[in-house]
Parts: structure tokens; sequence; C-alpha cells
């Protein structure tokens, strides 16, 4: 459900740039028309330029956003608040572990293949 909810939300944020970027050329067009220099034409160009890497910027943006929420909602279970251990969300948040070094590991009684040392499979 939510890598749904990602896809329709990156493909309006998708949406979104086209427009603003349509918008970005109809202003350059109306700014062009309207200067009467060489130089005010190629400041309308450079606007236009700008306007169309903020929305690619915002797009950017919003689609990194939308992928922060399906990660944290694929940490909690798809409905935050319950379960959620944040303190955002009314919870307590326990710290992770500080000290000097790496806390303990215990080794394995046998190797990561679940045999004993010296054991041999029958054939």
């Amino acid at each position: 459900m939510q890598s749904a909810k990602q896809t329709a939300a990156d493909a309006a944020a998708v949406a979104k740039e086209h427009v603003d970027i349509l918008r970005a050329k109809a202003q350059e067009k109306a700014e062009k028309a309207a200067a009467p220099t060489k130089e005010g034409r190629e400041i309308a160009h450079e606007r236009r330029k700008v306007k169309e890497a903020e929305a690619k910027m915002k797009m950017h943006a919003a689609k990194a956003d939308h992928a922060a929420d399906k990660l944290h909602a694929a940490q909690h279970g798809g409905l935050c608040g319950i379960g959620c251990n944040h303190p955002h969300h009314g919870g307590r948040y326990q710290e992770p572990y500080v000290g000097s070094a790496s806390p303990p590991t215990v080794a394995p009684a046998y190797p990561p293949g679940g045999y004993p040392p010296g054991w041999i499979p029958p054939k």
C-alpha cells in the first residue's frame, strides 16, 4: 500500500514540476517580447533556467520525502502511532548503546553451518 502511495505522490511531484517548467517558459516568452534589448532577453532566459532548476530541486526533495515516509511506514508496521516508540509520536525512545566499545557479542556455539567442530556429515 505504501509503495502505491509513494508512486502516486512521485507522479504528482513530477506533474507539478512539468507545470512549473511550462509556466517558466511562458513567463520567459512574455519577458522576451517585452524586453527592448538583447541583454533583457538574455536575462529572461537565465530567469527561466533558474526557475526550471528550482522546480527540479523541489521535485527531487518531494521524492526524497516520499521515500522517507515509505521507509518510516515500513519500519513501524504501516500505521505509525500503533506500536511506534518515537518521542514525536508520544512514545519513549530508547537511546542506543553508548559505551567506550561496541556491545559485547556472544560467539555462536557452532559455526554458521550448524555443525560442531570435527563433525563429518554422513555419506
